[in-house]
């Protein structure tokens, strides 16, 4: 068994390239792949991009409710929790963000990120 209690029974790739969904809110493109029993997310944030202005007019909360298992590909990303506790992001880290949180891009490139968890929802209208 895999680490998640989760057996892989089919051999299948796809490119996020060629996504099955894309959703593009201001400063964002979401390519959606959807494998069997997965769906795997490749964010792309522009520079100025801020969850708070390009995303929660679409999720309609006032923080992001979503939970985050990810990687980060290129850019940085500055997440503060409800509480007030903060992180940056920079390539090569993966992470995790628990619900209630904002998000911000860091700097003049854009942010990339694999997201292996709340892709199917990400940027989605409420």
């Amino acid at each position: 068994m895999a680490d998640g209690g989760v057996n892989v029974t089919k051999f299948e790739s796809k490119s996020h390239n060629a996504p099955d969904e894309v959703r593009a809110p201001d400063k964002t493109r979401v390519e959606v792949v959807r494998l069997p029993g997965f769906t795997l997310g490749r964010l792309n944030f522009e520079p100025g991009w801020r969850w708070s202005e390009c995303i929660k007019p679409v999720a309609k909360t006032d923080s992001c409710q979503l939970s985050h298992v990810g990687y980060v590909v290129s850019g940085t990303l500055t997440v503060r929790l409800n509480d007030g506790t903060q992180k940056t992001f920079e390539p090569g880290t993966s992470y995790t963000i628990p619900p209630g949180h904002d998000a911000w891009v860091e700097g003049k490139e854009r942010f990339v990120c694999i997201e292996v968890m709340s892709a199917e929802q990400y940027a989605k209208p409420a």
